[in-house]
């Protein structure tokens, strides 16, 4: 069965190119132009969604409402597109729980690749034995990706988060680069001047109540990248 991806964008030729090139590629595209349409068919296929990808700029609306909006009620991965130059619309995104952003102009190449990196890493197959990864007071579960307190309760966190904390988990003491971090994650390097990844790490703090200003458990180490300093135990249950 074909992944099925909604895309809001205003222009008309941009969604018709869209469309036309990830279904040349074997994905189901539904395609809205403004938020009203957007919302209107993610409420008619949202169990059939693999992905949304999301204009910044609507005539109703922006594409950050719509993301605060699916954030709030699935962990389906988004994308967002933005023409702006200014680095604010790529980490007022991510901090609203896009799992990737593109500045416009892109090829539809490059779309399709971030696509796929990002459906790839939501999907991979289980490799550990072990199902749980436990730290602190905390549980991963490989399986099902979420995350639990002690008291069982589920720590809220998007595609992208649960996949920072799987890569510390799966090293933890080790001093992890930030372009390493962000391979892990989105697939790609990231630039000097590119905050988004440390917006990414300061989210993941504050959801796992991870004191930002003196860490316990994610820990910046100046000049070299971030290490994760508590004890992991594998288990089966």
């Amino acid at each position: 069965m074909a992944r099925k991806i909604l895309i809001v964008d205003a222009d008309l030729r941009t969604r018709l190119l869209l469309k036309a090139y990830l279904e040349k590629n074997h994905y189901e595209v539904v395609a809205a132009p403004d938020g009203a349409g957007f919302l209107a068919e993610y409420q008619r296929h949202a169990e059939e969604l693999s992905m949304a990808i999301m204009d910044v700029m609507l005539p109703d609306t922006d594409g950050f409402a719509l993301c605060r909006m699916v954030r709030a009620r699935s962990d389906l991965p988004i994308i967002m597109l933005t023409a702006s130059a200014d680095e604010t619309d790529r980490v007022v995104g991510l901090e609203l729980g896009a799992d990737d952003y593109i500045a416009k102009p892109y090829s539809p190449r490059e779309l399709l690749a971030r696509i796929k990196a990002i459906l790839r890493r939501c999907g991979q197959e289980l490799r550990a034995a072990a199902r749980y990864r436990r730290f602190d007071a905390f549980t991963l579960d490989l399986l099902e990706r979420r995350v639990t307190d002690r008291q069982g309760t589920e720590v809220a966190l998007t595609g992208l988060d649960f996949q920072l904390l799987k890569c510390f988990v799966e090293h933890p003491g080790e001093i992890l680069d930030r372009n390493v971090l962000a391979e892990y994650t989105r697939g790609r390097d990231i630039g000097p001047l590119d905050r988004s990844l440390d917006v990414q790490i300061s989210r993941l703090r504050l959801r796992l109540q991870d004191d930002g200003k003196q860490p316990h458990l994610i820990k910046t180490v100046r000049g070299a990248g971030y290490v994760f300093s508590a004890d992991v135990v594998a288990s089966h249950g």
